[in-house]
C-alpha cells in the first residue's frame, strides 16, 4: 500500500515491482501532485481519493505486507489514528516506511507514535533517499494490539 502527497515514480516503481508477481498495489491519494500511473502487466491499481488531512484512509483489515507513507503522516491532523490505521491494516510480521521530506518532520517524534501504536523494531534510516528520512517500523504477530 502506498498512502501518499504525490503519486509519482516511486509509485510507478512499486506498481512494476508489483507486475512480476501479480500484485496489488493500494494506493490512498492525499491532496498533493499525483501524476497517472501507466497501465502494469500483471499488477492490480486500486486507488482512492482522500479528500483532506483529516480523514482515514480506507483498508481491510490484514490486507496488506508494506505499507508505504510518504509526506502525509505529518500532514495528517491525527497522525496516532493514522497509525492506527495502518496497523489494523498490516499482515502480522509487516512493516511500515515512513518517508518524509527531510527537516518536515520529527523523526524522533515518529518513533515514539510508531511505539505507543504498538509496532516494534523502529529505526531512522538516514542517507538511503536522497532529500528525505525514513522510519521503519515491524508489526509484530501477537504484540501490542494483538489483531
Amino acid at each position: 500500500m502506498d498512502i501518499t502527497a504525490h503519486t509519482d515514480a516511486v509509485s510507478a516503481m512499486l506498481l512494476g515491482r508489483l507486475g512480476e508477481v501479480s500484485g496489488r498495489l493500494s494506493l490512498a491519494q492525499y491532496p498533493g501532485t499525483h501524476e497517472t500511473l501507466p497501465p502494469v502487466e500483471g499488477a492490480k491499481l486500486q486507488q482512492q481519493s482522500v479528500p483532506d488531512y483529516a480523514k482515514p484512509f480506507r483498508a481491510l483489515p490484514r490486507d496488506n505486507d508494506i505499507v508505504f507513507i510518504r509526506d502525509v503522516l505529518h500532514r495528517h491532523t491525527a497522525p496516532e489514528r493514522l497509525l492506527r490505521a495502518i496497523y489494523t491494516t498490516l499482515a502480522n510480521a509487516a512493516e511500515v516506511v515512513i518517508i518524509t521530506e527531510a527537516g518536515a518532520a520529527d523523526a524522533r517524534e515518529q518513533l515514539d507514535m510508531l511505539e505507543k501504536a504498538e509496532f516494534r523494531a523502529a529505526n531512522i534510516i538516514e542517507g538511503i533517499v536522497a532529500g528525505a528520512t525514513v522510519v521503519t517500523a515491524k508489526k509484530m504477530h501477537m504484540w501490542g494490539n494483538g489483531l
